[in-house]
């Protein structure tokens, strides 16, 4: 395993816009991954990107043959989020690591059949994460976990973007909708800033009429913790782009934008409020999706357990559906009381330097995610 070169060789599955946007790209930043296969649907994709990476191409249907082939160690799987099972679990099955895309399935009862794979053959399984290894957001979590803000109370978040209608994350329903897509964000951050499981879900949604999404494109979530805290957040597909937290505790509060989004260009930036004044905080841009991809093929070389493990991903599906639930309802979702048993630690930081990305106009059979 592994080949001559001990690095670990990567097969991507789902040849849309994250993975020709950014893992692609990113891969080549990491100093132990290698990227040698790509599944895909399209024979054009198929074609122009094994070109480009000087990789192998294979079908869906060509899938259990490639986990078969002693060519690849891992998969990181960028399909619609529906899709997530049907190649995790096969992979897992068959000792290939996987390196999942969040959210991590459709529903709570996929996820579980996830984790329940990796069980059986001890393959490695991380949930693609990436600001689990941003310095910024990492210290972050770290100075939360410290109590240098004091006592946490509330988080409040937004995170928004105007959604082309033809775009495919527009037609896939609430899994493929603001909430899983956009929501995993702010509702992450705050369970790992507060380092507690929600026990109570809101939500409420909108839908404007002359668009053709099939969801709510606007939807405000209310997550109540233990402790006296407090978490609102707003998702959207239909308003100019828009992406800030804000954490306030007893000490201190925090105002963090840029705090969501990655690209060359992109740090991320906090400023800290305190009876004595302001201070603001700001990091360079760094690779986030080779960052993600060298501590996790670190993990598999060196037999280590992943952070953002299946219990991680499964954490926040129980949040998501609470959600969809409030949604259709209209009342609060109570969750059972939980606890996670790792959480990030702060040498999981990396610095790699950012990887060019490709425009959107040279991505092959990519429809615009921009309204």
């Amino acid at each position: 395993m592994f080949g001559h070169t001990k690095k670990v060789r990567y097969a991507v599955v789902g040849g849309g816009q994250i993975s020709q946007q950014a893992f692609m790209p990113g891969v080549a930043r990491t100093n132990n991954s290698e990227l040698v296969a790509l599944v895909t649907g399209d024979p054009v994709k198929a074609d122009k990107l094994a070109k480009l990476y000087g990789i192998k191409a294979w079908t869906y249907e060509q899938y259990a043959e490639l986990l078969a082939s002693g060519e690849i160690d891992a998969v990181y799987i960028a399909t619609p989020n529906f899709l997530h099972m049907q190649y995790a679990v096969p992979a897992l099955e068959a000792g290939i690591h996987v390196l999942l895309e969040k959210p991590m399935a459709s529903s709570v009862a996929e996820a579980e059949q996830i984790l329940a794979a990796q069980k059986t053959r001890g393959a490695k399984l991380m949930i693609a994460y990436r600001l689990h290894h941003e310095p910024g957001t990492v210290e972050m979590i770290t100075r939360a976990r410290n109590n240098e803000f004091g006592e946490l109370r509330s988080f409040v978040s937004a995170f928004a973007q105007n959604v082309a209608e033809a775009n495919s994350r527009g037609h896939n329903g609430y899994w493929g909708g603001p909430v899983p897509d956009m929501g995993t964000y702010p509702l992450n951050a705050v369970r790992n800033l507060f380092g507690l499981e929600p026990i109570a879900v809101h939500a409420v949604g909108t839908k404007t009429p002359d668009r053709g999404f099939n969801f709510h494109e606007t939807v405000a979530v209310t997550l109540r913790f233990p402790g006296e805290r407090v978490a609102q957040f707003t998702v959207s597909y239909a308003t100019a782009s828009s992406e800030f937290f804000e954490l306030v505790g007893t000490k201190a509060s925090i105002h963090a934008s840029p705090s969501f989004m990655f690209g060359p260009k992109i740090g991320i930036r906090y400023v800290e409020k305190t009876s004595e004044g302001s201070k603001e905080h700001k990091f360079d841009p760094v690779e986030q999706f080779g960052n993600e991809t060298q501590y996790f093929s670190d993990c598999i070389l060196n037999d280590a357990h992943p952070e953002a493990d299946g219990e991680e991903g499964l954490l926040d599906m129980r949040v998501l559906a609470a959600v969809e639930r409030s949604l259709e309802t209209g009342e609060t979702v109570t969750l059972e009381p939980m606890t996670r048993s790792r959480h990030v630690e702060p040498d999981q930081a990396l610095k790699l330097k950012p990887a060019k990305e490709p425009a959107e106009d040279d991505m092959i059979s990519i429809i615009p995610q921009s309204a």
